[in-house]
Order: structure tokens, then sequence, then C-alpha cells
């Protein structure tokens, strides 16, 4: 079911979807399989973002920045919002940020420098990151190479964690690489030269630290919301079929082992009883037998935003942490994604993350960040943020907001408004994108983050209501 959804994600970001995923959002509702829901038929459809997917632009995804079209008057567009900024569903601690997304200009500033649990809306913060420190095109090679004597092979881990057991898949994502085309690649060469035994040591020291990260829930791993954090995994660890399985915990270990038994079955011996593996660093400069690459960082970026990967987004944020000379560890990811963000010339004050995911429940992030972020790739001068717009689920049609803007007071903004969200007990949060009903592009966040036990739908149909309002609102 993930590939098959991969290929709905990475094939076009498209406002008319025959069906999508109901992805998993940290601590949120359980995500369904891949459906064929029908996309929602609301007349605020021509006001939606284009259907098709951007060559890292964001605005083939998001509508044009039309300087003509009417700016809302901040006093009238603060009259109509304040109602559903006050819905109890939200709890006391709410903010809220609406900017022009032409201009920048504060529309509605309602407590946005004050640090607020984001959930995965931090997910955006980690995308810009990627993009930035990674480049939209780059990949995570998992390549073998030779050991330290002849009859040794070691399994170097470079960051993909959406690995194949078999082969692999170049229209997906997840499984865009296989381990048994990586297998099948060394066995050639080894037996070409001679080599019908070896033993497979596994390299996966470019990470470090703790795997886990002490602001997770102490069940997130086991109830499939996320995987220790490992710079190797076929399907992100998952023990068995959905998304939601439960996780590995050694997910590398567990994906060498897997690389062993194809090394096998094409005609390698494996030395060690039972396939076994164990760790071992490389050899610096070792020569390479063969590797296998990942989908880009663009693709990977578009894949964690619509559903909500929580595993990817902490691989991301790792990876851009090696990049930019940190360490592979929690901390140095948390520090290396807000660093990113201050050298695109945006004000982090109040920001502090852990992790890049929003699973962590110490993350602070103003919402005044994120609609700096938000108005910084819609402005289209960072051409390779693209995907982070193209990434953003679309109201009653894509990822997590795929059963979301169904109700009556909700409906009209249904594939129009691309937003991402964010779900922990006690927190729902929703930013993103909507074009309002005199055609100006309009960028918002409204976070809560005093959500009453039991609260969180209610909480979220609230914002989709904001949203919605917002949409409706010429406000002049």
């Amino acid at each position: 079911m993930r590939k098959a959804a991969t290929a709905a994600v990475t094939a076009a970001t498209v406002l008319v979807l025959a069906g999508g995923y109901a992805g998993l959002d940290a601590g949120g509702v359980v995500p369904g399989p891949l459906t064929t829901t029908p996309a929602p038929t609301a007349p605020a459809l021509p006001t939606a973002p284009a259907a098709t997917r951007p060559a890292q632009d964001p605005q083939a995804v998001l509508p044009a920045l039309d300087p003509d079209a009417p700016r809302p008057d901040p006093a009238v567009l603060g009259g109509d919002l304040a109602p559903f900024l006050g819905d109890p569903a939200l709890g006391a601690d709410v903010s809220a940020s609406v900017r022009d997304a032409l201009t920048g200009d504060d529309l509605l500033s309602d407590g946005v420098d004050v640090p607020r649990t984001p959930a995965s809306v931090t997910k955006v913060l980690t995308a810009v990151a990627a993009l930035r420190a990674l480049g939209p095109t780059s990949r995570a090679a998992t390549t073998v190479v030779d050991g330290a004597t002849p009859d040794e092979v070691v399994l170097l881990a470079g960051g993909d964690v959406l690995l194949g057991a078999g082969a692999g898949n170049p229209d997906a994502v997840d499984g865009h690489a296989g381990l048994d085309d990586l297998a099948a690649a060394t066995a050639t060469k080894l037996l070409a030269a001679g080599r019908t035994a070896v033993a497979v040591r596994l390299d996966d020291s470019a990470f470090s630290g703790p795997t886990t990260s002490p602001g997770w829930g102490s069940g997130d791993v086991a109830a499939g919301f996320v995987a220790p954090i490992a710079p190797l995994a076929v399907d992100e660890g998952r023990l068995a079929a959905g998304e939601t399985a439960p996780r590995d915990p050694d997910p590398a270990l567990a994906a060498a082992r897997t690389f062993a038994a194809a090394l096998a079955a094409h005609g390698v011996q494996v030395l060690d009883p039972g396939g076994g593996v164990v760790r071992a660093s490389a050899v610096p400069g070792a020569t390479t037998i063969a590797s296998v690459r990942s989908a880009t960082t663009a693709e990977q970026v578009e894949f964690m935003l619509t559903t909500s990967d929580n595993t990817l987004a902490e691989v991301l944020a790792r990876r851009v942490a090696l990049a930019t000379d940190r360490q592979g560890t929690f901390d140095d990811a948390s520090l290396a994604v807000v660093d990113q963000i201050a050298a695109l010339g945006l004000d982090v004050s109040g920001t502090a993350l852990q992790g890049g995911s929003g699973l962590g429940r110490d993350t602070r992030v103003p919402a005044r960040v994120v609609t700096d972020v938000l108005v910084l790739v819609a402005a289209g001068k960072h051409p390779e943020l693209g995907s982070v717009a193209a990434g953003l689920p679309v109201a009653g049609v894509s990822g997590t907001l795929l059963d979301r803007y169904d109700d009556p007071d909700s409906a009209a903004a249904a594939g129009v408004v691309r937003a991402k969200t964010g779900t922990l007990t006690g927190v729902s949060s929703l930013a993103g994108y909507v074009r309002d009903t005199d055609g100006r592009l309009l960028a918002f966040a409204v976070m809560s983050d005093s959500v009453a036990p039991g609260g969180s739908a209610s909480a979220r149909r609230a914002q989709d209501r904001f949203a919605t309002a917002l949409l409706a609102c010429g406000c002049r």
C-alpha cells in the first residue's frame, strides 16, 4: 500500500485526486489505507492551487501572486476571524498569524511571538532546511565497499530508511532503492573477482547518540508512530505491513541482515553462521563495490510533508546536521534545522526544536516563524524550496487533510486549502496557504497547545473553520 500511495504523491501534487493518504500525524488519528474516495466538488475549486507538480518551483503549485488582487483590510479580517479563534475547542492558548504571501505584510497577529508546541507543523521547517542544506536533487546512497580483509564487505549506511527489501521501484519514494538490487550488483562484482564467500559488516556510524528521543511518548515506537532513528532501514523498520506497524528496535541491523540473505541468494556464501552481521567501521577510501540511491531529497520532502512521516523527518534533520559539519544526533539535528532557517534571513527568536518531526514535546516555535517560512517559499526567490509547497496536503484531497473539510462549515475549502497539520495530545496546529475570495494568496498558521483532553478532533474542526473563513474573507 505504501508504494502504491508513494507513486500517487510523487507523480503529482494534484488538485483533483482520486484518492490519497489518511496519513499519520504525530499522536493524531491512526491512518487508514490508500483510498479511492472521490475528490470533493466544492464550488471554490477554481481558486485552488494548480494541478501540476512543480519543477522545484512553488508557483507551479500555488496560485500566482497577483499584485492587483485586492488586499484584505487587517481590521476587517481580524474582526471576521476573531470568533473562530475564540472557539473553546482551541483552548485558552492560541496563536494565529495571517500574512499576505506577496508582500509579507501582517494581516492578523495574535500571539505570534509566543513559542508554542507546533507538533508536526515542525516538519515545514525541517523540509526547508533539508532542501537548502542538501539540495533538492541530492540522494542518499547505500553502498557496499571492500572490508578490512579480502573476505569482508561493509554495508555503508548513508541515510536511506525507505529501502525496499526486494527490487527498487524507480517511480516510488518508499522503496525507490532495493536491497536485492544492491545484493545482485554486489554478487556480480564479487563473483567476477573470484570472491565466492564473504562476511558482511555494517557501518551505520553516520548517526550517533540515542536512537529515540526523550521527548517522544513511551509507546510511540511500539505504536508505529516513529522508528528508532538510524541511517539505514527497510520500510522504516516496520515489522509488518501497514502504516502503524510496530518498528524493529534496530532497523539498521535488520536491513543489513536482509542484505546478507539476498547476497547469499545471489550465489555468494555469507561466512557468518545464519547470515549474522556485525558492526565494523569501513576503511577510509575503501573501494566501492556497488551502490543504490534513494529518491531525491525533493521527492522525500514531498512524501514526508504529505504523509507527516516522523521517521523520515528525523532522518532528514540528521542529514542536514551532517551536511553542515555537525554530528548526526538529535541535538545537532535540531540546531542544524534552526540554523538553516536563520541562514535564509529569518528571525528564529523563540524557536527551539527537539528533533525534526514535531514529535518531541519540548519543541517550541512561534507562529510568526512558521508564516515567515511560508511567505519565503511562496515568493519564489528560492526555487529549491518548491517541494515544500508541493508536499503540503490539500484539504479533503490528500495526505493528513484527506479526511477533513467534509463538514458543512468547512466543505467550501475542500480542494483549496493547502496546509500542514500538527497533532499531539493537547496540541493542534494548522499552517499553510489559501487564496481568498478576491484572489489574494494568504499564508496562515493557527496553533493551539492547551487543547482539552480528548478534544483533538474538535480542535481540528475549529481550525478548519478558521481556514474556511479566511478563504471566504475578502475583508475590505
